[in-house]
């Protein structure tokens, strides 16, 4: 699938999600580098903390804060955001269980970005010094973090074309698109989710109005693509969104609902 987000979803790792224990992780499949023993599971599950509750609109770091740790959400979703050169909040990603925080942290030693829950969530803290340590002794780890680095550079690049190439409703059905592989590819539905981030969040990340994301909600819905109530979404139509993702039926939106691009961003979505 070569929608614009399709591979690009949030960094993984070896992230307890469900239960308390990484070997006892019901999501192992999709987080864990292939081929660790048991041995290797335990060294990693004993550095990993548990269980940091975050609250709504509570951060879980601040722009400026030094780095110390990445973070692997357990449950709940997230949202990274930092001030614009025009003093104003651009939100850089979304980011969901089973995905990892922090990494934009790592080349300067602090964070570029604040990291904010969008409602009630839990995180596991990951000390990055002994992670680093690890690496030494498990290759296949090193091997799996060069592999996360180099999804993030896809993502930061996939962002700047979204903003900067795509129409509003491209813009909107790719979000919607990447959404849909990322609650897939965790087990739920691929068609029927609620949106965490308000219609303002979701208009600050794409670069649109909130008058724009709620007239693409309207057109979608008119054209029978979608069903909404409140934030609850349904996508009747998948194949559609991704047709138009990557460039096909024109939803004829006005282009003055599109904000300039906010440059080059730093996620974490």
């Amino acid at each position: 699938m070569n929608t614009p987000f399709a591979r690009v979803a949030s960094p993984l790792l070896n992230i307890p999600v469900l239960k308390a224990s990484c070997a006892g992780c019901s999501l192992h499949q999709l987080c864990l580098p292939m081929g660790l023993d048991n041995a290797d599971m335990n060294r990693l599950d004993q550095i990993i903390g548990r269980g940091q509750r975050i609250l709504r609109d509570q951060r879980l770091y601040r722009m400026g804060d030094p780095f110390k740790s990445l973070y692997a959400i357990r449950f709940g979703h997230f949202k990274t955001c930092h001030m614009n050169n025009g003093g104003e909040q651009q939100i850089t990603g979304f980011q969901m269980a089973g995905e990892l925080l922090g990494m934009d942290a790592i080349s300067s030693d602090h964070h570029h970005c604040d990291a904010v829950a969008l409602e009630d969530s839990e995180v596991c803290e990951i000390p990055f010094t002994r992670l680093e340590e690890l690496f030494s002794h498990i290759p296949n780890l090193l091997h799996h973090f060069h592999r996360i680095m180099s999804q993030e550079i896809t993502r930061d690049q996939n962002v700047m074309l979204l903003l900067g190439n795509m129409r509003a409703e491209q813009r909107f059905a790719a979000f919607l698109v990447n959404l849909s592989s990322r609650y897939m590819a965790r087990g739920y539905s691929s068609t029927s989710f609620q949106l965490r981030m308000s219609r303002e969040d979701i208009g600050n990340y794409l670069g649109l109005t909130i008058e724009s994301i709620s007239r693409l909600l309207s057109h979608f819905r008119a054209r029978g693509w979608i069903a909404v109530d409140k934030r609850d979404l349904q996508i009747l139509d998948l194949t559609k969104l991704k047709e138009l993702a990557l460039g096909g039926e024109s939803g004829r939106m006005v282009k003055k609902d599109c904000k300039p691009p906010a440059g080059p961003t730093n996620t974490e979505t």
